[in-house]
């Protein structure tokens, strides 16, 4: 018999909740700890279209990249995704920044999606580094990263300078612009505002601003074939949700 202690124990082993950002709120979120598991309802975002989908589903637990709380909760109105969640018995679990820095986790997936070779994590953790396996012209490198995560809209910095080497992190990363510059020729991030942007170009260095669902939601999703192997008796569904943040 599975229960959410054992999934959230497991995730710990590899994601270890303690190396989560202090501003964070990874970890087990709501619901009953001893409360036996047969479906998880997995998503990016724990949000009503996920919640409602694991109520639909019959789920007892809802795994997330994207925490269902961040801050304190001053009023609990039906038809939010914690309402439904907490009055349908499914407990959250979510695994945030510390599988963002995890062996495995977010940005070993997103660069293992885009093809880099010889990955490493730099020194922030967050970051992970790698080579393409032959160069490529940020135009083509831009057109490949918008196929493979299915970007609808995006934006990136020109260079002359070929992409060889590149540096990624899923998400909201560009504190760590200064370190991906001086670790590779090309950054593969989201959230970068203009002034952001317009810094790298005029240093001449590359910057694909992918968008933060497309950049986490294919990596996080990737999860579930570890669950999977560990446990069997569990039936791990990934949520039908879309990126509702469109672009023309």
């Amino acid at each position: 018999m599975t229960t959410v202690r054992d999934i959230f124990n497991y995730i710990n082993s590899i994601a270890p909740f303690d190396k989560a950002e202090k501003w964070d709120n990874s970890g087990f979120i709501s619901g009953d700890f001893d409360k036996q598991v047969t479906t998880v309802a997995m998503s990016l975002d724990a949000c009503i279209a996920s919640a409602e989908y694991a109520k639909s589903v019959n789920a007892q637990l809802l795994l997330t990249h994207h925490p269902l709380i961040f801050n304190p909760v001053k009023r609990i109105q039906k038809g939010s995704a914690l309402y439904t969640l907490v009055n349908n018995d499914i407990a959250v679990i979510s695994a945030h920044t510390s599988f963002d820095k995890a062996n495995g986790g977010i940005n070993d997936n997103l660069a293992k999606l885009l093809g880099l070779e010889n990955t490493v994590h730099l020194g922030s953790e967050i970051l992970v580094a790698g080579d393409l396996n032959g160069e490529m012209s940020i135009d083509d490198f831009a057109q490949f990263v918008s196929q493979t995560l299915d970007v609808q809209g995006i934006r990136y910095t020109d260079t002359d300078k070929l992409i060889k080497r590149v540096a990624v992190g899923g998400g909201a990363c560009g504190e760590y612009m200064q370190e991906a510059m001086e670790n590779a020729d090309c950054f593969v991030t989201s959230n970068l505002k203009h002034h952001e942007m317009l810094f790298a170009s005029e240093m001449n260095f590359a910057v694909i601003n992918a968008g933060h669902f497309e950049t986490e939601n294919l990596p996080f999703l990737m999860l579930r074939e570890r669950l999977e192997k560990n446990f069997s008796d569990v039936e791990f569904i990934i949520a039908p949700y879309n990126n509702p943040v469109l672009t023309v």
